[in-house]
């Protein structure tokens, strides 16, 4: 039986090499990765290489409860790809420079615990978020 994905997208205003550091590197992290409001990313690791570990602290800000999301890279093209897998699950983001600027599209595996709808718009968040933060 295959895992069912779901893939999220935008397109980010800003030459690939920004949308790609940006993605890849803790200061820019704990900027950007959150889905709402009242959560934030106080700490981020990266071993940006295939094999490398990822850790991104995850918070309430009103500090009821956190989790690291963490994974392990699997492939790396720089400015083009990266895939790593989180637990049982996998993730892929693809970078794709056109005229209108770069589309990032995040496709993972979806998870058992929450509906697939809250799952897209969680991961769609973030990634609005980190959109708004590239452009800023």
């Amino acid at each position: 039986m295959s895992q069912q994905t779901i893939t999220v997208e935008t397109i980010v205003k800003a030459p690939v090499e920004r949308v790609w550091n940006a993605y890849t590197t803790p200061e820019d992290i704990v900027r950007w990765n959150t889905a709402s409001d009242d959560w934030h990313t106080p700490r981020a690791t990266v071993d940006l290489r295939e094999g490398g570990l990822f850790c991104s602290r995850m918070e309430a800000r009103d500090g009821s409860m956190g989790f690291d999301f963490e994974g392990t890279y699997t492939k790396i093209e720089p400015h083009r790809l990266i895939e790593y897998e989180f637990g049982d699950r996998r993730a892929r983001i693809e970078f794709s420079p056109s005229r209108e600027g770069v589309r990032v599209g995040v496709t993972f595996d979806v998870e058992t615990e929450n509906p697939v709808e809250q799952q897209r718009a969680g991961w769609q968040s973030i990634l609005d978020s980190f959109k708004r933060h590239v452009e800023a």
